[in-house]
């Protein structure tokens, strides 16, 4: 009932849905962006009678919406693509194409991991540094033909030049040196995360997290320049890095920023080492071995200047 449920409203063009039955009860969860469609009275009462012919008795919606990443919509196009070749709507020579390519796609120099979104519930991420330009274009082209959201991180203006060549949705952001293409609206939750800073020459890993939180359908509140050498810089901005649900701290020299922040908050701290600072800083290594070596629990760490690995994990805590 509900995977027949679930499947029709997909094939109605709701982006991420879900049924819930609760008794004689179907609750419609669905993409806040899509609340527009039940503006119109016509499909609600086409809906309304769908669901009731499927068995509910009653049919309401869910007024915070779908809370959870791309796997349940990903499902239901599998589900939908189904239903219309059962349908007679799609030939099977076309399904078995789209298929075939579900697992992963061969570009010869690349295999493009279609599957990940069913599995961990976001789209593959491109890692440009290494790659060449034309690599990346054609990358980010068969992506872009799957409607999937865009995320190249250590990107370069070579680089961005290429992908908006390819479509004017790219944006840029030198400073993080990523390039991303929204062509989904990922539900949001109310929850947001706080990226903090120690100085601001570790605003590039700070511009790499923001930009992966915000694609990853995250709000993001960001804390710059409250390093230790000026506590009540810190003091002055608790309010709002208390407030998030998780909170990415990059710092560099010493790295003790982390070590402070963990001890003032009840949320996760994920520290970012960054590779900022003189040379017994041993570029990076001195802040990512103090923050491994940190006094305040709750404190966890990633690589030296990954502020992309930091941003996933906090959008994955930001969305439980």
């Amino acid at each position: 009932m509900i995977e027949e449920a679930e499947t029709y409203l997909m094939a109605k063009g709701f982006r991420a849905v879900r049924v819930r039955k609760h008794g004689d009860i179907g609750r419609i969860e669905i993409n806040r962006s899509d609340r527009k469609m039940f503006l119109d009275e016509q499909l609600m009462d086409e809906v309304s009678q769908k669901l009731k012919g499927i068995g509910f008795k009653y049919v309401t919606m869910e007024l915070t919406g779908y809370e959870r990443g791309w796997h349940g919509c990903m499902t239901g196009q599998i589900r939908a693509l189904l239903a219309s070749v059962k349908n007679g709507e799609t030939d099977m020579d076309k399904a078995v194409k789209q298929l075939s390519e579900l697992p992963f796609k061969d570009l010869g120099f690349a295999s493009i991991d279609n599957h990940r979104e069913i599995r961990v519930g976001y789209p593959e991420v491109i890692y440009c540094e290494g790659k060449t330009v034309e690599h990346v274009r054609d990358i980010v082209a068969y992506m872009l033909e799957k409607d999937s959201n865009i995320l190249a991180t250590r990107a370069n203006d070579e680089i961005y030049e290429a992908i908006r060549k390819l479509t004017p949705d790219a944006r840029y952001n030198k400073l993080g040196r990523t390039v991303t293409v929204k062509k989904r609206e990922l539900p949001v939750p109310d929850s947001y995360i706080a990226i903090v800073c120690a100085g601001t020459s570790d605003l590039p890993v700070v511009e790499e997290a923001k930009e992966t939180a915000e694609i990853l359908g995250n709000k993001v509140k960001m804390v710059a320049d409250v390093g230790v050498a000026g506590l009540h810089r810190l003091f002055a901005k608790m309010d709002v890095i208390g407030g998030a649900k998780v909170i990415v701290v990059a710092a560099g020299m010493e790295g003790a920023l982390a070590s402070v922040i963990g001890g003032l908050v009840d949320k996760p701290v994920i520290a970012v080492p960054t590779s900022v600072g003189y040379g017994a800083n041993f570029s990076g290594l001195a802040a990512l071995l103090g923050m491994l070596n940190s006094c305040a629990s709750g404190v966890s760490v990633v690589n030296i200047d990954n502020g992309f690995g930091a941003a996933y994990q906090a959008s994955m805590i930001n969305h439980l």
